[in-house]
């Protein structure tokens, strides 16, 4: 197969630094983007540095996930730099919490302009080059922020959600091409995180340690596709969107309602329809 080449967005710091290094340790080649701050030392050379030092291969690329181009420019410097393109590790992403009644909607936009957007851009540019090489392995992150909503997080719950709608249809769009994508939703002691984690629990949600679990969904070896995990701590689950059946409405009770039994995972929104012709 040859050196494979990754993409990795956010890879300045935090879960994009760890899944850089780790992709490089495994001989992976690495284009690593961060967004240029003009008035401090670029993040992406900084951990390009890194790796080179401990004998791995690595480029910088400074696109904001915000610029219409990014994802073409990602795009074009790992086939200007290395001729290929395996893996896409979607990462870059922010919050700035707040309760929806007192933020700003230029704020709301833009936590969704970078975290989902942004990772549309790049999914765009970057799909028609692994369908026509027919091979891929794609990573976006999303949070359980995301599957389950929390308190002054609706932006950044909006945009994970989001991912998880764009990660399941490119799932039934790859098939046939060995092209497999899946969702992190990490629990990690990051920059973004810090607030939330006591400095205690470093070691125990290290980045390290979800950098292992997407080390092993990006693996050619892996054909699994289409699915959510939630990775911390060195531990890894599925999250799973399930439904119950289907009570009748001419004869229900509120009740009836409350106790519905979850009993299946429809595989697409199709399958769900029918469903309902049953």
């Amino acid at each position: 197969m040859g050196q494979p080449v990754a993409i990795v967005t956010g890879a300045g710091k935090g879960l994009g630094r760890a899944y850089a290094h780790k992709l490089a340790s495994l001989g992976i080649r690495v284009v690593v983007n961060n967004r240029s701050h003009h008035d401090q030392p670029n993040s992406a050379e900084a951990v390009v540095a890194e790796i080179k030092a401990l004998g791995g291969s690595a480029v910088a690329e400074y696109s904001s996930a915000q610029d219409p181009e990014s994802g073409i420019n990602l795009l074009n410097k790992a086939l200007d730099t290395w001729g290929r393109l395996d893996i896409v590790v979607a990462n870059a992403g922010f919050d700035y919490p707040q309760s929806f009644h007192k933020q700003s909607f230029s704020d709301f936009e833009a936590i969704m302009d970078t975290n989902f957007y942004g990772t549309a851009r790049l999914l765009h540019a970057v799909w028609p080059h692994l369908r026509a090489t027919g091979y891929g392995r794609v990573i976006v992150s999303s949070s359980t922020a995301g599957l389950y909503g929390n308190h002054g997080q609706s932006a950044y719950a909006a945009s994970k959600a989001a991912l998880i709608g764009l990660m399941r249809s490119l799932h039934h769009e790859a098939k046939g091409h060995d092209i497999c994508i899946n969702a992190i939703a990490p629990y990690a002691l990051t920059p973004l995180t810090a607030k939330w984690f006591p400095e205690d629990w470093a070691g125990l949600f290290s980045t390290e340690q979800v950098a292992d679990s997407l080390a092993l969904l990006v693996s050619s070896d892996n054909h699994v596709s289409g699915k959510i995990f939630i990775s911390g701590a060195g531990k890894l689950r599925e999250a799973r969107m399930q439904e119950t059946h289907a009570i009748d409405l001419t004869d229900t009770a509120f009740d009836d309602i409350a106790n519905l039994s979850a009993l299946e995972t429809p595989e697409s929104a199709s399958q769900e329809f029918e469903r309902f012709l049953l």
